[in-house]
C-alpha cells in the first residue's frame, strides 16, 4: 500500500488524531465484545494478512477490548504462522507468566500452552515442553475450563516428551488419556473434523514410538490410526485426498515398524500397499517412503527417490536450512554412499557443504532479524530475548559439531571441508560486521522508534475509526436485499457509502473522494456526515447534492471533490429519485428477474444527467432524475477502484468485463453479487498491488 500523505502538515495530523481518540476511543471499547474482537483477529489470520492481524491486536488491546494475555497469545500466533518461532515462543512464554483473571485469559493460556509445548517438543526441549504442558493440564482439571481437543493435544505432547525421556509407562498412560479425549471429541462432533484430529494425534504417537524404536507399541497405534481413517472415510464430508494421503503414511509407518520387529515379508507387503495409493506418486510421498527403504537396506531405491527432493522442497516452499540438512540432505548422502554411487555421493557431499555454509549464515541472519523485531516492539524485554538467542546459538553450534562428525566419517568429501571452513570464517567475519552495523542502527532507532510507533498506531486506529463511520449492517426489511462493502488501498481511504431507512423511504449513497490517504479520509468524513444530516431532513437527492456542494466548496483551497450517486427509494412503490454527481454509472437490469427466461440477464449501464462532482464549483444547481418502478430489478453501484483495478501488466478490469460478468452469472442475493465481484477482481489482479479504494453497493427490492 502507498504511503503518501500530501496536502496535510504533520502538526494537523497529530491534532486530528488526538481529537479522534478523545471522541471515539470510549465508543470503540464499547462496540467490541471480546468474542467479536477475537473474530476480527482470527479473520485477519485466515486471510494471511499478519501485519493487519498484529495491528488489530495493538488497537484492540489499547482500548481494552482484549486482555494483555490474549493480545500476547495472538501476537505469538501471528509470528508462529510466519515461521518466526523465536518471536512466537517469546510471546507464548509471556502468556504463561501472566495472571489469569478472566475467561478470556483462561482461553489464551490454554491455546498458548498447546502451541508452546509443541514448539519446545519439536526443537527437542522435552523438559521445557513438560514444564509448560503438565501445569496447563492441571489448571484445566482444577478449573473445569477447556475442551477435549485442548486436553488431547496437551496430553499427546506430554506423552511424546515422556517417551523421548525414557518414561515409557508414564507415556503409555498419557497417550491413553489423550485418546479418551479424542474419542469424546469425535463422538460429539457431527462433522469429520473430530476423526481428522484424532488421526493426527495417533500419527504423532505412532511416529514417537517408531523414533524411540518401540516397534511393537508403534504397531498397535498404527492399527488404531488405520481404524480411525476407516471411520473418517465413512463421514459425508470426508475428503478423499486426505484419506488417501494418510492411508499411504500409515502403510509406510507399518512397514518401518514391521521391519524393526524382523517381520520382513509383511513389511514389504505394507510397502507394496503404499505404492498402490495415489499419494505414493507425489514427490513428498517418495521422500517419506525412504524411512522404510533405508531401514530395509534398499539404498538404490532410496537414492532414486531422493532425486525428487528438490521438487518436494520447492512445492512446499522450503529452503535449505539446518533442519533441511539434517532431515533430508544427510540421509540423501547416506543413501547414495551406501548404494555405492560414488559420483552421486560426491555431488551430494559438495551440495551438503555449500548448503551447510549458507544455512549457518542464514540462520544467524534470521536470529539477528528476529531479535531486531523483538527489540523494536518490546524494548524493555530485549535482554531476555538476547539471552534466549545465545542459548539457541549454543544449541545450533552443538548440532553443527554433530553434523561435522558425520561428514568427516566419509572420506570422499574430506577436501571439501577446507573450503567450507574458509567460507565459515568469512561468514563469521561478515556476521560480526553485521552485528556492529545492527548496534549502530539500534542506537539510532532509540531516538526515532517512539515517534514512529505512535504514528503507525494512530494510523491503525484511524482506519478502524473510519470503518466505523460507514454502516456495518444493512437495514433489515421484508422485501429489501441490500449489501455494501469497502476495501481501502491505504491505511485510510476516500471511498464512502451509507444508507438511512425511515418508514418506507430508503436513502442511500456511494461516493469516491479525489486522492487517497488521510486527506481523502477527512473529506470523506465530511461528506458522510453531511449526507446523513440532510437525508434525515427528508430532502430530495438533487437538493442534498446542491447543499453538500455549497458546504464543501467553502474554504476548499486544496481543490478536493467527491463523486457521488445518491438516491431515495420508495420501498412500497419501487420509485427511485436519484441524483448522480459525476459518479460511475450504475448497472441496472432492464426487466424484473421474474420475467427473465434465458440464462442471460439484461444488465445495462444507466444513462444519467452529467452533473459535476461535489466540491469543485460553488452555487451549482444539481439536476435530479427518477425511475418509476425498480421492483424486481437489481442494481449494482461501484467506485472506479473496481473497473480501474489493474493486473501486473497494468491492464484494467474495465466496464465491459463487469457488465459481461453480471449478464452471464446466476447470483441469488446482494451479498452473493458483492462476494462474486470481489473474487473476480482479486483473480484478475493476480497478485498485483491494490491501486485504488474499491466500494460496492448491491440492491434489490421485491
Amino acid at each position: 500500500m502507498g504511503k503518501h500523505t500530501r496536502f496535510l502538515p504533520f502538526t494537523l495530523l497529530a491534532a486530528v488524531f488526538a481529537l479522534t481518540f478523545s471522541c471515539k476511543e470510549d465508543k470503540l471499547a464499547q462496540d467490541f465484545t471480546s468474542g467479536q474482537a477475537d473474530s476480527l483477529i482470527f479473520e485477519a489470520g485466515v486471510q494471511k494478512d499478519y501485519e493487519h492481524m498484529v495491528s488489530l491486536v495493538d488497537s484492540l488491546e489499547r482500548v481494552g477490548s482484549i486482555s494483555v494475555m490474549n493480545a500476547d497469545r495472538w501476537r505469538g500466533t501471528a509470528y508462529y504462522r510466519q515461521g518466526q518461532y523465536r518471536s512466537a515462543e517469546f510471546y507464548y512464554k509471556k502468556v504463561m507468566d501472566g495472571a489469569i483473571e478472566t475467561t478470556q485469559d483462561s482461553l489464551a493460556y490454554v491455546k498458548s500452552a498447546r502451541r508452546l509445548s509443541e514448539l519446545l517438543l519439536i526443537k527437542g526441549d522435552y523438559e521445557g515442553s513438560l514444564r509448560v504442558a503438565m501445569p496447563a493440564v492441571q489448571k484445566l482439571q482444577e478449573s473445569g475450563y477447556g475442551s477435549d481437543i485442548d486436553y488431547a493435544i496437551l496430553l499427546n505432547n506430554i506423552g511424546c516428551c515422556q517417551l523421548y525421556l525414557g518414561y515409557d509407562e508414564e507415556a503409555k498412560e498419557s497417550f491413553a488419556t489423550a485418546r479418551g479425549h479424542y474419542k469424546n471429541r469425535w463422538q460429539t462432533d457431527s462433522t469429520s473434523r473430530g476423526y481428522q484430529e484424532a488421526v493426527l494425534g495417533t500419527v504423532y504417537t505412532s511416529q514417537a514410538y517408531i523414533n524411540t524404536r518401540h516397534f511393537a507399541e508403534a504397531a498397535q497405534w498404527i492399527d488404531r490410526t488405520d481404524s480411525l481413517l476407516t471411520l473418517y472415510h465413512e463421514m459425508p464430508d470426508a475428503r478423499l485426498e486426505y484419506s488417501d494421503e494418510y492411508r499411504g503414511r500409515v502403510y509406510i509407518m507399518k512397514a518401518v515398524a514391521l521391519q524393526g520387529l524382523g517381520n520382513l515379508a509383511d513389511a514389504a507387503k505394507a510397502y507394496q500397499s503404499f505404492q498402490a495409493t495415489d499419494f505414493s506418486k507425489t514427490s513428498s510421498a517418495l521422500i517419506y517412503a525412504n524411512d522404510y527403504l533405508m531401514a530395509a537396506g534398499r539404498y538404490k531405491e532410496a537414492a532414486d527417490n531422493y532425486q525428487n527432493l528438490d521438487k518436494m522442497l520447492a512445492e512446499h516452499g522450503m529452503r535449505e536450512s539446518l533442519d533441511i540438512i539434517q532431515l533430508f540432505l544427510l540421509p540423501k548422502f547416506r543413501a547414495n554412499a551406501w548404494a555405492l554411487r560414488r559420483d552421486s555421493a560426491v555431488a551430494v557431499g559438495m551440495h551438503l557443504c555449500d548448503a551447510l555454509d549458507s544455512a549457518i549464515v542464514k540462520n544467524k541472519s534470521n536470529d539477528a532479524a528476529e531479535l531486531a523485531t523483538i527489540y523494536e516492539t518490546q524494548q524493555k524485554e530485549a535482554q531476555i530475548a538476547m539471552q534466549q538467542a545465545n542459548m539457541a546459538r549454543q544449541r545450533m553450534f552443538s548440532s553443527l559439531v554433530a553434523l561435522a562428525l558425520v561428514i568427516i566419517s566419509f572420506s570422499i568429501i574430506i577436501f571439501f571441508r577446507i573450503r567450507a571452513a574458509k567460507r565459515l570464517k568469512n561468514a563469521h567475519r561478515q556476521l560480526e560486521e553485521a552485528h556492529e552495523k545492527l548496534q549502530v542502527a539500534y542506537d539510532q532507532l532509540e531516538e526515532t522508534t517512539a515517534a514512529k510507533e505512535r504514528i503507525e498506531s494512530e494510523l491503525r486506529i484511524a482506519r478502524d475509526i473510519q470503518m466505523s463511520m460507514v454502516p456495518q449492517h444493512a437495514p433489515e426489511r421484508q422485501g429489501l436485499d441490500l449489501h455494501a462493502s469497502m476495501i481501502t488501498a491505504k491505511e485510510v481511504g476516500g471511498d464512502l457509502y451509507g444508507y438511512l431507512l425511515e418508514g418506507d423511504s430508503l436513502y442511500f449513497c456511494i461516493g469516491d473522494v479525489s486522492g487517497k490517504g488521510v486527506p481523502a479520509s477527512l473529506f470523506m468524513a465530511q461528506a458522510t456526515r453531511l449526507f446523513r444530516t440532510m437525508a434525515s431532513q427528508h430532502m430530495m437527492p438533487a437538493e442534498i447534492a446542491t447543499r453538500m456542494n455549497a458546504a464543501l466548496t467553502e474554504n476548499n483551497e486544496q481543490g478536493m471533490f467527491v463523486t457521488m450517486f445518491m438516491g431515495l427509494l420508495n420501498l412500497k412503490t419501487g420509485k427511485l429519485n436519484f441524483c448522480n454527481a459525476g459518479h460511475n454509472p450504475p448497472l441496472v437490469m432492464d426487466s424484473p428477474l421474474s420475467a427473465v427466461t434465458a440464462r442471460n440477464y439484461p444488465f445495462r449501464y444507466l444513462e444519467m444527467e452529467p452533473n459535476a462532482p461535489i466540491g469543485l464549483w460553488p452555487e451549482l444547481e444539481f439536476v435530479g432524475e427518477e425511475i418509476e418502478d425498480l421492483k424486481g430489478r437489481p442494481m449494482v453501484f461501484y467506485t472506479d477502484g473496481l473497473t480501474e483495478a489493474e493486473n501486473k501488466q497494468q491492464e484494467q478490469f474495465g466496464e465491459e468485463r463487469l457488465q459481461d460478468l453480471l449478464c452471464h452469472n446466476v447470483l441469488t442475493s446482494a451479498r452473493d453479487v458483492d462476494a462474486f465481484l470481489k473474487k473476480e477482481v482479486e483473480k484478475f489482479r493476480d497478485g498485483a498491488e491494490i491501486n485504488d479504494d474499491m466500494t460496492l453497493l448491491c440492491m434489490l427490492i421485491e
